[in-house]
Formats: structure tokens, C-alpha cells, sequence
């Protein structure tokens, strides 16, 4: 997809820092990005590289240590729980585990009317709730009539990540946070979420963030990759100039690392 002029995203010199003296931990350090309009973008690190601390500041569900996020050519403020829930109406997340994702307390009509209500449905009569519950559940291929007055934990790993996405279907948010997304889930059910994600970003033009640590998934579906080593980005591009081209010595070894099904496996290093 071709990048849209308006940046949508944007962080400058952004750095998270954990405890103090000896704790000192630097999870993300100085980071420069721009994400534009309709675009998915990838980032690509190890366990440890800093990438979901970065999710959370992006999502405002951690505090920024130095720096500053731009939200559509403006300074975030997200400082009243006002502003915050305004923020969160374009900026939602997926993330890696269902199983936490979801108030346990809450059946699953109640978090889908949170999200109508969220959009300014809340005077909306209660067939047009019901009917748009039913549309967001029939993108994901769920059946609503199924589902009322259910819990989400008892629904399998696959059908909870499906009603994260039947949530965003209602939300229309401007940007999405997909946090490792389909790594808890069989393959087929994987590829059929990445179709809904890709469909939703056609639709209503919705920059995707993924985070993930899968070097293969970010060069199928991405338009731009960056790597993530030690809280830093070491290399960004097209996926095309990252990953066919990398330059930087880590990334070249994450690719590396990729088993590759016609060449004999390394198992030396395991």
C-alpha cells in the first residue's frame, strides 16, 4: 500500500526507564518513528527488546521516562481520564494473550455495548445495539446468538482473539496496537486473522502496528519494519529494504535464525 502524506503516529527521542541506581533498567532508549495513515508497519525484536514497553507507551498504559508522542501533528495529552478515553476511541490494541485481555466480570454483550457506547451509540435503540453486535461478530465469522450471555473465558484462545477484533470492527479506531496477536493460536485460525486485520485496514483505512518477534510474518504483511535490539531501532525500511537488504548485523541474524525447510537445520547453538 502506498504511504499516505499525514502521519498519523509519531515519537520523538521517546525513552522508558525502570528503577533507579543498580535497578536501572533502560527498556526503551531514545526512539525516533513516523507512522503514516493506512499503513501496517512491524516491530521486530527478541524477548527483552524493548518493543511491548514501547506498545504500552504508545497505548498510554505506561508513563513516558524523556520524549514526546504525536498524535496526528499534535503533543499526546492524555493527562484527564477524559482525554485518555478520547485517545483510546483511536487508538486500540490486540493483544498476545486473550485469556487476560478480557474483565472477568464482564459477559461478552457488555464488552461489545462498551464499544458502542464508546463510539456515541450509547442512545441507540436496543435492536440497532443488537444488530450491530451481530455484524461485528459475523466479520469475525462468530454467531452473536451464540455468544450472549457468555463469558469470553468460555470461549476457546482462537474465538477470544476473534471478539478482540469484532471489538475493533465497532471501534473503528485510527490506529491498532496487535501485540503478537496469533501466537497463542493454531495456524489456520492465525492466517484467518490476519485476513480480518488486513480487511479492516482496506475498509476503513486503519494503521496496523504489529509487535512481534516473527521476522517472516513482518515481511508478508508490512509496508514499513523496524528492528529492535536493546531499546533501540537498529535498522527501519520498506520490508523490502529490511529484510531482503539488512544492514544492521542483528538483523541480519534474526534472519538468519529463520529454519528454513529446504536447508539442513543448525541445531549446534540449541
Amino acid at each position: 500500500m502506498v504511504k499516505s502524506k499525514d502521519v498519523c503516529l509519531s515519537g520523538a527521542g521517546l525513552t522508558k526507564v525502570y528503577g533507579f541506581g543498580r535497578t536501572r533498567t533502560l527498556a526503551v532508549d531514545h526512539v525516533d518513528f513516523s507512522f503514516y495513515e493506512g499503513e501496517v508497519v512491524s516491530i521486530v525484536g527478541e524477548s527483552g527488546s524493548g518493543k511491548t514497553t514501547l506498545a504500552k507507551m504508545l497505548l498510554g498504559l505506561t508513563n513516558v521516562t524523556e520524549g514526546e508522542i504525536y498524535f496526528q501533528g499534535e503533543k499526546r495529552d492524555i493527562s484527564t481520564q477524559r482525554k485518555r478515553r478520547e485517545y483510546w476511541k483511536n487508538t486500540q490494541a490486540i493483544f498476545q494473550d486473550p485469556f487476560s485481555s478480557y474483565n472477568i466480570f464482564n459477559k461478552i454483550d457488555t464488552v461489545l455495548l462498551d464499544c458502542i457506547n464508546m463510539r456515541g451509540g450509547r442512545g441507540f435503540s436496543r435492536e440497532r445495539k443488537f444488530e450491530m453486535m451481530t455484524e461485528a461478530c459475523s466479520f469475525v465469522n462468530l454467531k452473536f446468538e451464540e455468544l450472549t450471555n457468555k463469558y469470553p473465558f468460555e470461549l476457546s484462545g482462537g474465538q477470544m482473539q476473534r471478539l478482540m477484533i469484532a471489538r475493533v470492527f465497532l471501534l473503528k479506531p485510527k490506529i491498532l496496537l496487535a501485540d503478537e496477536p496469533t501466537s497463542m493460536i493454531d495456524a489456520c485460525s492465525r492466517a484467518t486473522i490476519l485476513d480480518m486485520l488486513m480487511q479492516l485496514r482496506s475498509e476503513i483505512g486503519m494503521t496496523i502496528i504489529f509487535i512481534t518477534h516473527d521476522i517472516g510474518l513482518a515481511y508478508y504483511v508490512s509496508d514499513s519494519v523496524y528492528i529492535m535490539e536493546h531499546g533501540k531501532f537498529v535498522e527501519s525500511g520498506s520490508a523490502d529494504q529490511v529484510i531482503l537488504h539488512p544492514k544492521a548485523a542483528y538483523t541480519q541474524r534474526l534472519i538468519n535464525d529463520v529454519p528454513k525447510i529446504y536447508e539442513e537445520w543448525d541445531l549446534s547453538t540449541v
